[in-house]
């Protein structure tokens, strides 16, 4: 009876040891989403938001300085706010990015390009030539407009997946105590059962 009692103990133990393990393990995955996607929106949708209104900001800039042919603004202010506008590009890339989100990105980048050779023509034609660098900026814009709305999108993408780990968490705990309620009954009575021995008949 010794060794069927060790037997006893050992399963036991191997129950509460596998249960503790999965349960373990479920738990961990679950937090490294949460915390994913924790990260990933401030990261990847916060940031890139902030840089999104910092190039409106610039874009708007040169927009009414065109607007009320503002020549000391292009000969002065412009090119440091081209170099402003090619580092918050910069760090835009630097975040994670969709495939959607790549191609407006590059877009934008190539309107940028677009908007130097229209603000030379702008300048070089005495502020009179105007539609070229106005339909670049509305490009720009409508870009930017995209990028603000996939960064909307993303959010709520992140938020949903966070959601719906923290829900899992919250079943599987509600799991884990019903399962370790029963494993401790179950656990007791494997180890408080004696088989009946037969009475010997004299």
């Amino acid at each position: 009876m010794a060794f069927f009692n060790k037997v006893k103990w050992i399963l036991g133990i191997l129950i509460v040891f596998v249960l503790i393990v999965t349960t373990n393990l479920i738990d961990k995955n679950n937090f490294i989403r949460v915390r994913d996607a924790v990260v990933t929106i401030y990261e990847d949708r916060v940031v890139a938001s902030d840089l999104i209104f910092d190039l409106s900001k610039s874009v708007q800039e040169k927009e009414i300085a065109a607007a009320l042919l503002d020549t000391t603004f292009f000969y002065n202010r412009s090119e440091q706010l081209d170099k402003n506008i090619l580092e918050l590009l910069s760090r835009y890339d630097q975040t994670k990015l969709t495939k959607k989100e790549k191609k407006t990105l590059n877009n934008l980048k190539s309107d940028f390009e677009d908007l130097k050779v229209s603000e030379n023509i702008l300048i070089n034609s005495n502020f009179i030539e105007k539609r070229s660098f106005f339909n670049t900026i509305s490009d720009i814009q409508e870009n930017l407009y995209n990028l603000s709305k996939i960064q909307l999108s993303e959010g709520k993408r992140q938020m949903s997946i966070s959601k719906k780990a923290v829900d899992k968490l919250e079943i599987f705990t509600q799991i884990e105590i019903y399962l370790l309620a029963l494993l401790a009954i179950v656990i007791q009575i494997i180890i408080l059962y004696k088989p009946k021995q037969r009475q010997e008949t004299e």
